[in-house]
Formats: C-alpha cells, structure tokens, sequence
C-alpha cells in the first residue's frame, strides 16, 4: 500500500514537472525581446527560452503570477559584438530591454557571440 502511495506521488510529481516545462506560445514580453534584439542586432542566430516557470517562487514572479515573464535565457549570435567585450555585449542588450525591465522583466542569462567564435566553438 505504501509502494502504491509512494509510486502514485512519483507519477503526479513527473507530470505536474512536465507540464511546468510544457512548450508554449511566446508571451509579449518574449516577442518584445525577440522584435527589439533583431531590429539592433540583425542576428545570425537568436534563441530565447523563457525560463520564468523556474523561478515562480522568486517575488517578481508572484506579483505577476504563474504567467508572468520575468525569466529567460537569450542566447545571440551577432556580428554587431564585433571587438566588443563581454561586459559591452550585455550592457548593449540590457540599454536595448530598459523598458521591459521597468515593467517587470527581472533576469536575463546572456551568451553573446560573433559569427567568427560561433563557427570556432562548433569545431572544438
């Protein structure tokens, strides 16, 4: 019987998971992001995953509730970070997301590459 429980909460665990991590449609705040980073960036490769679900205990997420986006994972491949540091990437993107970021747009997690260390990185 205990067997049974404990199987049961496994299963409803695995799918409550899986529906937390269930692809869905862009929201606003991940077309604006997308709109605003082509438009600057002209990217060779852009990909955004919102990455909001994981955080929904953090207090941005509860003040927007469990539909918020206030998370995500952008990742750019551009020939605009040309002879640009790191730290000049991000800021570029950040100065780009002010007004998202005032209306509750809480952390980005940016990986930023030129077309050159894009093509590197795939040979090693």
């Amino acid at each position: 019987m205990l067997a049974a429980r404990y199987t049961r909460s496994i299963r409803l665990f695995s799918r409550s998971l899986s529906d937390m991590n269930a692809t869905s449609a862009p929201g606003p705040v991940e077309n604006s992001i997308r709109k605003k980073l082509t438009s600057l960036l002209h990217p060779t490769s852009l990909s955004i995953t919102n990455d909001s679900w994981q955080h929904r205990h953090h207090t941005a997420m509860r003040e927007q509730g469990s539909n918020g986006e206030t998370h995500f994972t952008v990742h750019v491949v551009s020939n605009a970070f040309e002879n640009k540091s790191s730290m000049q990437r991000h800021r570029i993107i950040y100065s780009a997301l002010s007004e998202e970021f005032s209306q509750g747009l809480h952390a980005l997690s940016l990986k930023t590459k030129t077309e050159s260390e894009s093509a590197a990185a795939a040979v090693v």
